[in-house]
């Protein structure tokens, strides 16, 4: 009999503690939702195949990206020994390809935080503070959002010269403001909440409130924003070498083997087409993983 009851009560202690197992954290609740969809895990395994690719770049690439073969400029796709052809110069394309994917994802990371070391901060502040700071913090917004993001960045690269990194601070400066205003929108909706006012009224401090309590608060929205800002930064990037602003030859990013396919167009046709997919799929699958955030926004939305 005393057996029996031991039995039964280990087994009742030990329910709690697979309840709380099983139990998720609103945070990994989240990004459950978000693979749960197909479209968005497919989005986030080519992503991942793209990180891959710009790891082991240096041991999957058949050639360096800047050996020059001037005997075997401008060979087709599929030529022998070279997939995805040559360009003027002899340059292997599919090699200066994967080496352009370091630099094409590295860009938009770079400009990406950039825009949250100074959009995040200060919206926070500004929403959450209110007064006068929200006030000069919002026209300073206002003044870098009336200039057109690529004036702005050209403006800046004008002053410190081309190069990789000088156009993604640029691109992260001009994406800033738009952080801020919707951290700084986020947080006003946030800081009337009950659990905020029982946090100043322990005495938690007023950085401990912020990414203690309101920052996590505001991750779904900020998520949303980020993913979307990453795509539009790659696209700046492109844009911004393209033009001959950001990454200097004889470096290899998409927008940079673009802008050769363009000056040899009439020599070298099929050289647009391997930057130009590899541009336009990743565009399009952080695109798509940004509105697959959006959705399991709403939905986290609809159940609280």
């Amino acid at each position: 009999m005393t057996n029996t009851m031991t039995l039964l009560t280990e087994q009742g202690a030990s329910h709690p503690v697979e309840t709380s197992r099983k139990r998720k954290t609103p945070t990994r609740e989240f990004f459950s939702r978000v693979i749960r969809s197909r479209v968005n895990a497919a989005c986030l395994i080519f992503l991942g195949f793209l990180v891959v690719v710009a790891v082991t770049a240096p041991w999957i690439a058949p050639y360096d990206p800047n050996f020059q073969d001037l005997s075997n400029t401008f060979a087709p796709m599929f030529a022998e020994g070279h997939v995805l052809g040559t360009d003027q110069l002899g340059r292997d394309t599919l090699s200066r390809l994967i080496w352009a994917t370091q630099i094409s994802l590295i860009a938009p990371v770079i400009a990406v935080s950039v825009a949250a070391v100074t959009g995040i901060p200060f919206g926070l502040l500004a929403g959450y503070l209110g007064g006068k700071f929200d006030w000069i913090a919002g026209r300073i917004a206002d003044a870098f959002i009336a200039l057109p993001a690529l004036i702005l960045a050209l403006a800046i690269i004008a002053i410190f010269g081309p190069g990789l990194v000088n156009a993604m601070l640029a691109v992260g400066i001009a994406m800033a403001p738009a952080l801020f205003r919707e951290v700084r929108g986020a947080t006003l909706s946030v800081r009337e909440e009950t659990y905020i006012d029982a946090s100043k009224i322990v005495g938690g401090s007023t950085f401990r409130v912020l990414f203690a309590h309101v920052l996590p608060n505001v991750r779904s929205p900020l998520l949303v924003m980020l993913s979307i800002m990453l795509s539009l930064c790659l696209l700046a990037e492109a844009g911004l070498s393209f033009l001959g602003l950001g990454v200097q030859p004889p470096t290899a990013s998409w927008g940079s083997m673009l802008r050769v396919a363009f000056d040899n167009r009439f020599q070298g046709p099929w050289m647009i087409v391997a930057p130009g997919i590899a541009i336009t799929m990743t565009i399009l699958a952080l695109n798509m993983l940004g509105d697959g955030i959006r959705d399991a926004v709403g939905a986290e939305r609809g159940r609280a």
